[in-house]
């Protein structure tokens, strides 16, 4: 891993991203009065759009914000809902914070774990899900919850989060 700028990686002009992405870092960067205060946004817009941050898309976004590799890694690990790695179709995040933990959170966890035959911050061989124990999605007063990609889903007992795993399932038509 280079700690300079990058030189060797897309040439200006050139880009991994969407034409429609581009255009919208382009702008993105006239928005803020430093050029890094952009590297957030532009991780999450590229993680949206790629499935998770690429090791070009790190050295695309170094380069377009005048950074080294090296600062933007150390932005994107700091940050969990950043992944560096792709993940299934669905990410089941399963709460185990303690107003989930005492509502059986962990053993929601378990569960899945068993039930996919995954662990923390896997992913199905058909690429299906993925899975994560996180700490806090912000539904204490409906626990345990889960978060499936960008939807919620409380007071989940094993068979509710069964019957929620295999409607994910028949919607990816497996």
């Amino acid at each position: 891993m280079s700690l300079t700028k990058i030189s060797e990686n897309p040439k200006p002009g050139s880009t991994i991203f969407s034409p429609e992405l581009a255009a919208r870092f382009d702008k993105l960067v006239t928005l803020y009065p430093v050029r890094r205060s952009a590297l957030i946004p532009m991780l999450l817009y590229a993680q949206d759009e790629i499935g998770y941050v690429s090791d070009a898309a790190i050295a695309e976004i170094a380069q377009r914000l005048d950074l080294t590799v090296l600062d933007v890694r150390n932005v994107l690990s700091y940050y969990s809902m950043l992944r560096t790695n792709p993940i299934g179709k669905y990410n089941v995040q399963v709460c185990t914070n303690i107003s989930c933990m005492v509502r059986g959170g962990q053993e929601l966890f378990q569960h899945c774990k068993k039930r996919l035959g995954i662990g923390h911050k896997q992913t199905t061989s058909d690429g299906i899900f993925s899975l994560e124990e996180v700490e806090c999605i912000g539904a204490c007063s409906w626990a345990p919850a889960v978060q499936v990609n960008y939807d919620f889903h409380e007071n989940l007992t094993p068979e509710a989060m069964d019957a929620l795993l295999d409607e994910y399932r028949s919607k990816a038509g497996q």
